[in-house]
């Protein structure tokens, strides 16, 4: 089966660089983006969509289903949930180690990356044993970070990284 992790276009918290947990939609640079995806997107052949609940993913995944396929909606590929840090620039935090599989920081009530990379992990697991040739997951940076460790191993255990940009795409293998 083949995987690709689309990340969703970009949102005001985005735009400002701050941590948020609210639940909000695409700026018109968010559509902008999305629309570009849907162009350069025209010729993979998907199976189904599978999208955080999160709008700006949901909006996203909609733009972008250029196969016009069902899109289902997965808890487990939500955002990781930054807490108290919410609202918050992304300078409060030391963002490599906020990011790091292998810290022992806990920076406010955000959750804890590995309890985070467990609940993607499971969908990763889960979505291994489905019977689709090629999947679309529209999801978040930090989700497209989760991918990564499953796919391509732990590394040094640092993230910051490995995740994706607004509206980029990344192709993973179950087969290889």
């Amino acid at each position: 089966m083949i995987v690709y992790i689309v990340r969703h276009g970009e949102v005001p918290h985005n735009a400002l660089r701050q941590y948020n947990n609210k639940d909000e939609d695409l700026n018109a640079q968010g559509i902008f983006q999305a629309n570009e995806l849907r162009n350069k997107i025209m010729n993979i052949d998907y199976d189904i969509i599978i999208s955080s609940p999160l709008i700006r993913a949901k909006h996203t995944a909609q733009i972008i289903n250029v196969k016009n396929r069902e899109i289902i909606i997965d808890d487990r590929i939500k955002e990781r949930e930054p807490g108290d840090l919410s609202g918050k620039s992304l300078d409060v935090t030391n963002r490599d180690e906020y990011w790091n599989y292998n810290t022992t920081i806990q920076y406010g009530s955000s959750e804890n990356i590995k309890s985070f990379f467990d609940r993607v992990f499971s969908f990763l697991n889960e979505l291994k044993s489905e019977n689709f040739s090629s999947v679309l997951v529209v999801a978040h940076s930090g989700v497209s970070k989760a991918f990564s460790c499953y796919f391509d191993g732990m590394k040094d255990g640092h993230f910051l990284h490995r995740g994706l940009k607004n509206c980029e795409i990344k192709k993973y293998d179950y087969n290889e």
